[in-house]
Order: structure tokens, then sequence, then C-alpha cells
């Protein structure tokens, strides 16, 4: 009997070793806004601000720089359309996309919420190591970064109707991409009970009961060939039916259910996504069997006695504001330093929180051990980073030991191996170029060098003042009334020598601007940060560095009102400015406007802990009005702030400290729109008596006339020494930058050039080159991996360059290369081949073939050999809407599609009617066809059948000399015809763009303003300037000493002009003997305007008012459209997009001195512009995709950008360049270090022509 008691036992043992459950919740990796996550904004269909990645990630094999984080599921390497083109659609998109659960989800209303960030914590780097180690077991790899995007509590979208409640269902989900220089790895995981639907509806459903399963995969996006043609990339799909979707947390891949992982990228081959092969199963729970022995007494366990996980703990986001205990014995122990690989420490059976004491002749001797301050109650969930929460996922009540440590078991005590712990060697490129980096027992530490200060992440020069730059967000209820802040600036100026900091928020509404005055916590931040130090103390900086969140919440008496602030630092710029971004939700008092507010000086106590700051402090204020008089309140102000600590070396020792507050000016200008704070913050120890003012040392009392970039130093007495801040030289009274780059003190390495800052200097990578993952030396790119040159063309690579070459049987620059002889393959045929021979000769895996008939056209269906989708398409292989079918479904015959009503034929439609009787109904491929648009018009372009023989056309269907082409880059025709008027028709009068300088773009019967916060697109505030209904704007030039706007109007054949006043009205200045009016530009010196005609092939002038006029040149010019004027010099220069040669010109403004500037390597040079701070002609190409910028002697030509996509227009502004795309059909933005771009779509779609920008004042 004892026997099969002893056997009953090891059967319950084997049951519960084989017992797999699927990932918990509080295992996922940590997210929320306490470790420095930012948070999507509520919505249907949203998408987040670009997020640049500090170092480029491979995604199949293409370098990315951008993500985006989206409410549907999905994150992609670019900015994505509306939701309605992709999200009830099949899979794969036709824009990258990684897609942990794609489906109509829904945040509005607080419905769940959605963080990411990207980090390069040693802590989560080492657990998603491990996680790609168990499924990956033979890979080495090691990642240098992550980014981590968490889907929590969110719905889906759903039409409530009175029949139908809103449903409970809520999903979460996470993605960590983890990557390196060569290869990157992305894991999905689905918790528990995380799915709790499994597809959504779509919107247009049409009352029809479906659900569309969410699609789960990975996806290139679409790929370009031969130019402006398009095809399907590589995709995999994890996911097919609602089943499918089910396996996602019942199953895995790593070992584990819930947790899926892929090889999503390498640098140097990659064909398509590879899954992990470690398959997992989600168990249920055997029945709990007790084994019952003879000679002893076994009881059940009662769980309810111990409950791991407490209550307080239940959600990591919510705002605990922490207090100082007594008693955190046990909160200690929890939150002493967990090695990695071991989970921290469990309680033992005998009782809840019960910890077996360690040995103390065992722990090790370096200093790392020393006793650290307990951490306040809740403190766990509120460290960055988290000790607890960022070790790797293990089985309750169980210990994970990784191979490589050893263990002490006597002890408990895990001792570092060198194999595993972080070391200098490995992640020395995580601290600051003016930091040293030291190897502790346990890790490593990044210290900041002498005459500099900071965390040793970030350092900055000792006594330099600082910048701070960011947005501010958020919804402030005033009196009852909600107002909303979008991305508003703020700036802040700091003294550090004195420790006077200058905060300012610039457009506030005016009801919050008055409430917020004594919210002066928003700019008290940066009183801490650098606060002046007194002996025996430090400021913020010196502890958390750049990164960090700090979380306040301000409650006023007596309303009782309640405002949170959470302000997050995420790092320096190039220009060793701060960057932090606030966020503002809650109500403040109502304060009259006009009124003043005085907040009286005061103290705070800081209190200080591993990875955490708090302080509870309350402050009384006075506001002053005509309508109350003076009004004394009071608010009480509780933060956190949580940082990255380095808990490997020695510690600091420092408890508390106190801020002192001295002077405080706040001030709304409601002119201006502007919320002002300055405070004078110094931080010393905490009860330290105030002195008398004549024993104060003037460094102290600011009394001092040390220069603002000069440190004062004290000495005895009233004697003191003023000290030129780092980077700097002079007496101290008066002191001057130095220039790093010019005597010869930079760091800066091989290929690379030294770029002179206030106090300090940067390096930059010189052309060709980029910065490697130390983020100091300098690597080659190897430009061919992105195919920048011709299909027919072979690309070289060579150390900071590249070299295109045509193939054989081919001629050209080998960006553009043409078939020497023979007849050029069809565009099926091209689309076809181009695939079937793929990267390398081998084919595409589960690429899209198109499908070509005996004559080389599409065939009218088509289908996906990999997916079974069908689709019908046109003449062009493009879908038909509404013809797709998916597998296993009866397609549509698409020789019998119902034709749309009938209207009345044009001229273009009979004429095409009239040449397919004569072609017998079947043109062959040599035949030509006219092509006419939706209302019947010829459309601009015209061409022989599918080949790339094309043209342009004006109204009457006539060429346009000079425009045809034999390639796949077809010509950039302008229509003629204005499309159909839409009523009501808007009124034909000027609405004047916001104060400040704006873009103007001319958008075919509108021109639209685009204002400019600094040199960033405020979109939120566009609008339209004039409404011009039946034109067809195109060329357009601003007048700054008038503030006229001037345009050329390409339907009415005239130049036109209007004041910026509002209500003025257009003025017709030129009317006669216009065909095709273009590019115009205006001269503000010598007030003349120029023009180019692309029909009558000149370029005329005439003074503003249309007097005056004449011929400058009426010869040598084919296609003339982008012109511009250098009033400095009295230069002009257009350019001639002849495709038999295209060139860029130059001559005098009278039209002397005329010649080619450019002639080789271009080929459609839409756009031109004059960039004045580089003093360089500057084009962007549609046939090339390139935007060059030349000196006007000819010398120094340069690529700026290689990777654009169909621009027409283009001009330069600060450090910017915007340029109109058709393509895009936007506004683009791109940064002339290439660093920054970013998009505007108006809400109207269409073609985009000139455009150019309107400062307040001439520049």
């Amino acid at each position: 009997m004892a026997w099969d008691k002893i056997a009953l036992f090891f059967l319950q043992l084997s049951w519960t070793v084989q017992h797999i459950t699927a990932i918990h919740r509080h295992d996922i990796y940590p997210h929320g806004m306490l470790y420095g996550d930012v948070t999507l904004q509520e919505g249907d269909d949203e998408t987040s601000e670009v997020t640049m990645l500090t170092k480029p990630m491979f995604f199949y094999d293409t370098s990315f720089t951008n993500l985006y984080v989206a409410t549907n599921g999905i994150i992609s390497t670019q900015d994505l359309p509306m939701e309605k083109q992709y999200v009830d659609d099949g899979f794969p998109t036709d824009f990258p996309v990684i897609a942990p659960f794609l489906a109509d989800i829904d945040t509005s209303n607080g419905k769940g919420s959605i963080f990411y960030r990207q980090t390069e914590s040693p802590t989560v780097l080492k657990r998603v190591e491990a996680d790609v180690k168990r499924g990956f077991p033979d890979a080495t790899f090691t990642p240098t970064h992550a980014f981590i995007a968490t889907w929590e509590n969110v719905s889906a979208y759903e039409e409530v109707t009175r029949r139908s409640s809103p449903s409970n269902r809520v999903n979460t989900f996470q993605v960590v991409l983890a990557y390196n220089e060569r290869d990157t790895y992305a894991l999905f995981l689905y918790p528990e009970d995380g799915l709790q639907f499994f597809g959504t509806r779509p919107k247009e459903s049409y009352n029809v009961e479906i659900e569309l399963p969410a699609r789960v995969g990975f996806t290139r996006g679409e790929l370009s060939f031969l130019f402006f043609s398009r095809t399907e990339g590589p995709y995999y799909s994890v996911t097919s039916n609602e089943q499918s979707v089910k396996n996602l947390y019942q199953k895995g891949n790593i070992g584990e259910p819930g947790v899926w992982l892929f090889h999503i990228g390498n640098r140097y081959s990659f064909q398509n996504v590879i899954p992990a092969q470690h398959e997992a199963v989600l168990t249920k729970a055997p029945p709990v069997l007790v084994a019952v022995f003879p000679d002893e007494d076994y009881t059940e366990t009662d769980e309810e006695e111990y409950d791991p996980i407490d209550p307080d703990f239940q959600d990591p986001t919510t705002m605990d504001f922490l207090e100082p205990e007594k008693d955190s014995s046990l909160l200690e122990r929890l939150n002493q330093k967990v090695p990695l690989g071991q989970s921290p420490a469990q309680p033992s059976v005998s009782g809840p929180g019960e910890f077996p004491p360690p040995d103390p002749h065992k722990l090790p001797s370096e200093d790392v051990t020393q006793p650290q301050r307990p951490l306040p109650k809740h403190a766990i969930l509120q460290v960055y980073p988290n000790p607890v929460q960022d070790v790797p996922p293990h089985a309750s009540g169980g210990q994970v030991f990784s191979i490589e440590e050893k263990v002490d078991f006597d002890s408990g005590v895990i001792q570092y191996s060198t194999d595993n712990k972080e070391t200098c060697e490995r992640f020395q490129q995580q601290c600051s170029q003016n930091a040293h980096c030291t190897d502790y027992s346990t890790g490593f530490c990044c210290h900041c060098n002498s005459g500099f200060y900071g965390n040793g992440r970030q350092c900055l020069p000792n006594g330099a003042p600082l910048r701070v730059n960011g947005k501010v967000r958020g919804t402030v209820l005033v009196g009852g009334t909600a107002v909303q802040l979008d991305s508003i600036d703020l700036h802040a100026y700091i003294v550090v020598g004195d420790g006077r900091a200058y905060t300012a928020i610039s457009e506030v509404p005016e009801p919050v601007g008055w409430a917020l005055m004594p919210v002066a916590p928003v700019g008290g931040l940066f009183g801490w940060l650098f606060a002046l130090e007194l002996p025996n103390s430090r400021n913020g900086f010196s502890i958390t560095g750049a990164e960090f969140t700090r979380r306040a919440d301000v409650t006023f008496y007596p309303g009782n009102q309640r405002l949170s602030i959470v302000q997050t630092a995420t790092g320096l710029d190039n220009q060793n400015h701060l960057n932090v971004d606030t966020h503002l939700q809650g109500s403040v008092p109502f304060i009259p406007p006009g009124a003043t507010v005085q907040i009286e000086p005061f103290k705070d106590t800081y209190h200080y802990y591993p990875s955490l700051i708090t302080s509870t402090s309350v402050r009384e204020f006075t506001v002053v009005s005509a309508e109350n008089g003076a009004e004394t309140h009071t608010f009480q102000v509780k933060q956190n702030i949580t940082f990255r600590d380095c808990n490997h070396g020695p510690r600091s020792g420092l408890e508390t400290q106190e801020l002192r507050m001295e002077r405080i000016f706040v001030m709304y200008v409601k002119e201006e729109r502007i919320l002002r704070y300055a405070i004078t913050n110094k931080i010393g120890p905490l009860g330290a008596e105030d002195p008398e003012p004549e024993d104060v040392n003037p460094c102290y009392s600011g009394n001092h006339d040390c220069d603002t970039t000069a440190q004062c130093v004290p000495a005895e007495g009233q004697l003191f020494l003023c000290q030129c801040a780092t980077g700097y030289r002079g007496d101290g009274r008066y002191c001057y930058d130095v220039d790093e780059c010019a005597e010869g003190l930079s760091s800066c390495g091989a290929h690379s050039y030294c770029v002179n800052l206030p106090g300090s200097h940067r390096c930059q990578c010189e052309s060709g080159f980029q910065f490697g993952f130390d983020g100091r030396t300098c690597q080659d790119v190897d430009e061919c991996r992105d195919q920048p040159c011709h299909t027919q063309a072979s690309c070289s690579n060579s150390p900071g360059s590249f070299q295109c070459q045509c193939q054989l049987g081919h001629h050209g620059d080998g960006f553009l290369c043409h078939p020497q002889n023979g007849h050029p393959k069809t565009q099926c045929e091209q689309h076809r081949d181009s695939l079937q021979s793929g990267n390398g000769g081998v084919p595409l895996v589960g690429a899209f073939i198109p499908q070509c008939d005996e004559e080389g056209q599409y065939r009218p269906q088509q289908c996906h050999g990999s997916t079974g989708h069908c689709w019908c398409v046109d003449s062009r292989g493009q879908e038909r809407p509404g013809t797709r079918t998916p597998p296993g479904t009866p397609g549509i015959n698409c020789d019998e599609l119902v034709p749309p009503a009938q209207r009345p034929e044009t001229v273009c439609e009979r004429w095409r009617a009239s040449l397919l009787q004569q072609y017998g109904g079947q043109p062959e491929s040599h035949h030509y066809l006219p092509q006419c648009d939706s209302p019947g018009e010829f459309n601009p372009v015209q061409c022989y059948g599918d080949s790339s023989y094309c043209w342009c056309v004006d109204q009457n269907g006539r060429e346009v000399p000079g425009t045809r082409s034999h390639d796949a880059v077809k010509p950039a025709c302008i229509p003629t015809v204005a499309p159909p008027t839409m009523h009501p028709l808007p009124r034909p009068d000027v609405t004047p763009p916001p104060s400040g300088t704006s873009l103007l773009y001319a958008q075919g019967q509108q021109i639209g303003v685009l204002p400019l916060n600094g040199t960033q697109m405020d979109k939120q505030r566009s609008s339209v300037l004039l409404a011009l209904h039946g034109s067809i704007v195109v060329g357009i030039d601003y007048d700054c000493r008038e503030r006229k706007v001037y345009w050329t109007d390409l339907a009415a054949r005239t130049i036109n002009r209007a004041s910026l006043e509002p209500g003025s009205e257009p003025e017709i200045i030129i009317n006669t003997a216009l065909m095709s009016p273009e590019g115009l530009a205006l001269d503000a010196a010598h007030r003349r305007l120029f023009w180019v005609d692309s029909t009558s092939d000149k370029i005329e002038t005439a003074n503003f008012d249309g007097s005056g006029r004449r011929v400058l040149f009426d010869t040598d010019l084919v296609n003339p459209r982008a012109i511009i004027v250098d009033s400095r010099t009295g230069t002009l220069y257009w350019t001639d997009w002849n495709r038999e040669a295209p060139k860029i010109e130059r001559s005098s403004v009278d039209g002397q001195n005329r010649r080619i500037l450019v002639q080789d390597g271009i080929g459609l040079p839409n756009a031109l512009t004059y960039d004045s701070s580089t003093r360089q002609i500057c084009w962007a190409d549609a046939g090339t995709k390139r935007l060059e910028c030349i000196s006007p002697n000819g010398t120094g030509r340069r690529v700026v950008h290689s990777d654009l996509s169909y621009p027409f227009s283009m001009v330069a502004f600060a450090n910017h360049y915007y340029y109109t795309d058709w393509r895009r059909d936007g506004v683009i933005s791109l940064s002339r270090d290439n660093l920054s771009t970013d998009e505007h779509l108006p809400d109207h779609r269409s073609h985009l022509y000139g455009i150019t920008v309107a400062p307040p004042h001439c520049l």
C-alpha cells in the first residue's frame, strides 16, 4: 500500500513538472510612464509622433531610423495612412508593418492605454538576450537597443446602438524589438487572459454580422522597382483565422505559452521572417493530489494565508506619492539587488513573508554591498529600472539561475562571473563622451570627467548656461471649462552659475494662461535640476542626468482642485539642450484676467533613495485682482522623480537636501499668449541655519560680477574667484567660447569632422559614413544596400561614396539607364521579371508575381500564389476596387464587370473608342490609345499602351514638345483643365495666416497656409489662405515688403496677386500672351517678377504691377519649370526638364551671362531653391529621387538626401527644406543634417504644386 502511495506522489510530481502556464501580466516587460514610456493619445485611429531611434534597426534587410506606434495594434517604420486604407483589408499591407494584433482598436474615453519607449537598460537587454537564446540556441546575439510597445486593456471599436450595449472585452499584448548593428528580433507577448476578443467588425459592414480575425505578422510593404513602379514585398503571417488568433496565448514558440519570438532583420542578407521552433502548449492545471504516508502527517497548504501580490501593487500606473516609513525592512530585502537570472527572494512555506537570513561572512567585500537607504512604501513599483519586474519570467515559487553564475546554496548569494556581467568593454557607449567608465564587481558605472557634472550617461560642462526645449500637452479644467493644450512649446534658459531658471510656455490660451500662473512647479523642475550648489550638496542633474520622469500632484485649497504634472526628460540633443515633455491633466482655480500672482520664497525637503527622489511641501500664493483685491491661497505639492540609478558603484550616502526658492516671479502676457516663470534656486544640506546676510559669500548670495558663462568660486569671507566655465576662456568677468574645432582640441576620429558648440563640441561623420554602435567611430555606409542605382546598373561601394554603372547593352549615368537597342518590355513583363529574378537571382519568398498574357499585358484577373486571394485589374495592373476575393470563394468574372453609369462622351473618350474600333478591339502594345481621366478629359500623361514611351499633352490632347520619355520615370505633366467645381463655392477672399512664419503652398484650386513653430510644421493650425475655384495654381512666391502673395494660374492663363490683409481679393496683373505659366519668382530688391512658360518655352520678366514686361530668353528652352532669384547677387536660376537633355541654368536678372550650371546626373529637376545659410543652389529631382546642392560657381556639389518620392517644388528656410510631393500629396519637411523628417497631408487630397515661405519680416 505504501508503494502505491509513493507511486501516486511521483505521479503528482510528474504532472506538476510538466504543467505549463501562460505568461502572467506581471511577467511581461515593465511598462508605463514610470518607466519612461510615452503614452499614445486616446482615440480610434491615432499614430504616435515619430520615435527617432538612437541607432538604426534592420527590418528585413533594410535599415530604418524611425518608428511609429498606432492604435490599431501595429508598429511601422513610416507614418501611417488613415485606418480605412488598411485596417479592414487583408494582410499584407502596402507599407512596412510589425503587427502583434492588427485590428480596429479604440482607446477613446479611457478604454485602455498604449505605451511605448526605446531603451538601453542593461536589465532589459539581458532579459531579451536570454529569451532569444531560448528560441534560437545557436544564435550569437547581444542586443544593444530595444523598443517596447504595450497595448494595455484596449477595446475593439464598436458602434453602440439602442439595441446594444458596449462590450467589456479588453486585450493586453506587448511587442519588444531588440537589435544590434547586425540583427533584429521581435518578441510578441500575450499574457494569460490578455486576449478577450479575437477580431473586429469592419466599420463598413452594411449591417452584415461579420468579424475579421486579427492579423498578426510582419510585412516589408510595397517595394519600388523600375523607379516609380511598386510591387508587393516579402511578408510573414502568423494568423489566418480565429483559432490561430486564440493560439497566440494558448501556444508559444520559445517554450512558454503566450511568448512568440521571430528573427525579423539582418544587415547582410534576409529573405523572410524566421520564427523560433520551441513550441509550448498551454495546459490546464491537474487536480491537486495529496500524497499520504503512513508514518508522517501532511496537511494541505492553506493558499489563502499567503498572497504574494499586494493589492496595492495591482496597478503600477496608479500615481502613489511615497512617504518614508519607519519599518521598511521587508521592502528593503525585496529591493536588494537581484542578480540577472535569479528570481527575487521568495517567502518560505512556514509562514507568509519569512526570508532566510543571509550569511554575513559570505557577502562580497566590495563597497557595492554597503547598506542602502530603505525605500518607502510601494517603492518597488515606482523606481526605474525595477529590480523585481525586470528579471526574466519564472514559475511562481521557484528560483531561476544562469548556468554562468556561481551559486552558493548555503547563503543564497549569487557571485557574478566575469562572463555574464555588464562591463565597460561591452557597454561603454552608454557613457557620455565627457565621461569615463569604471568596472565594479557586479557591473559598470559611468562618471563624468573633471570639469563636467551629471550622472555619467549625460554630462554638461561646469558653469555653462543651459537651454531646455519641449512640448506641453494635456487638458486643464478652468472654472468648469476644459482647455486642450496641443503640443505647445516650452523653452527654458538656466544661468547655472546663479541657479536662475527662466521658463516660457508659448501659445497658451487666455483662460488657462491666467489660471496656470500659480503652477510654478512646472518651471520649478528646472530650478531643482540646475540649482546653485551650496557646500556638501548636489543639484538634480548631478544625480538623475537627462533621463527621468517627474510626477507631481498639486492640490489647491480651499477649492480642492487637483492638477497632475508629468514631466519626462528624454536626453540631450546634439546642441546639449535638454529635452523635456510636460503633460498636464486636471483642474485649477479660476484667476480673473489681468490679475497678478505673488509667491513668497519657501524651502522644500527632498528625500533620496536608489532610483527615486520624493518631496512634499505646502506653499502660499496671493492673487491680486481689481475685482477681489488681494486673496491668499495655498496648494500642496507631492512629487516623485524616478530615474536610472547605477547600483554597481559606491553610494553617495545622500539622504535629504533642502531646496531654497528665494525669488519667484510669474507672469502671463495676454498679447503674446506667453506664460513665464522665473525662479532663483539653491540646494544645500537639510537644517543648515541661515547665516547673516553680511556673512554670505557673494557666490551664494548672487551678488558677484562673474560672467553668466563663469563659475563663482567662493573663498574665505567675502572673497571669491570668477572662473570661466568648461569650454570657455577669459578672466571670469568676461568669458568667450573656446572653438575646440579650430584649435585642434576635439576628440573626433577618422572620417569625422568637428562641430563647435557653446562650451563644447560634437563630432559629425563625413558624408558617406555613420557612427557605429559605440557612438564614436565613423564607419562606411554601404549605399549599395539601398539599391540607389537603376535596375539595369551595377553599384560599387567605396569608402564614403559609391558608383553606379549601367550594365552591358545600356547607357546612362547609372541612375538612369536606357537600352541601346531593341523594344523595351511592357510594364507587366518588367513587373513580373523583376520579382522573378528577386534578390541576387533568387525569387522573393511570398511575393506576388503578376500574370501577363501573350501580348505582355496584365491578365484581367490576378491571383496571389501564396495567399490565394484573387482580384481584377485594369490595363495598368491596378486593382479594381471591390473585386478582391479570399481563397476558397468564387471569383469575379473580370470580363463582365458592371460599367459605371453612362454620361455623354468627351473628345478624349470618343477618340479612344474610335481607335479601339480601328484596332479591332485588340490594340497591340505599340498602338496608341488616349488615356482619359474620370471626368473624361485627357490625362496630362499619355503613353503607348503600357510601355514607358510617354509624353505630356495639353487640354486638347496635343503633345507638348520635349516631354517624350523612353524610360520608366514618367514625365511630370501638369493638368491644363481645372477639376469640376464643387458647390457651395468658397469665398474668393483672403483669410490671413496666423502671426509668425508660415509656408504657403499651391494646391490646384486653393492656396494653403502651414504655420511654422520654429522649423516644425504646426499642422493643427493649417488653413486655406485663398480659395480659387476653377483655377490651377502652380507657381507661387511672396513679397515680404508689401505682404502680398503672387501666383500663376494654368487654367486661366494669368498671373495674379493678393494682399494678406483680411478680406483682400485677387488681382490679375498679367492676362495676355500666356500659354502655360508655371514657375514664378520675385526679386524683392529690384521689384521685378520672373516666370517661365512651358508651352511657349520662354522666360519673361515684368514689374510687380505687370508693367515693363519683356522676354529674357526664348531659345534653348524645352520644358522650363522652376525659377528662383538671388536678390543679394542679382542672379536668376531655372530648371529645364527636357527629357533628352535636362539642365539647370543661371544668368543675371537682366538676362546677361547665361550659362549651364548642372547638366550631368539629373533626370526631372522639378524643384529649385536658394539656401541662404549655405549660399548654395539646391534642387529636388523626381527622376533621381535626390536632393542635391551646389555652389553658384558650380563647385561643392553634394547629395543631401537620396530617397525622395516625387518632389515638385521646394523652399529652404533656416536649416530645413520643405517640398511638395506628388506621391504623398503633402508637404514634406527635411532637416539639412538629414536627421529629422515630417510631413503634412492636407485634408483635401490632391496634387500640391508650388511652395514658398512667408516670414513676418523680410529676412
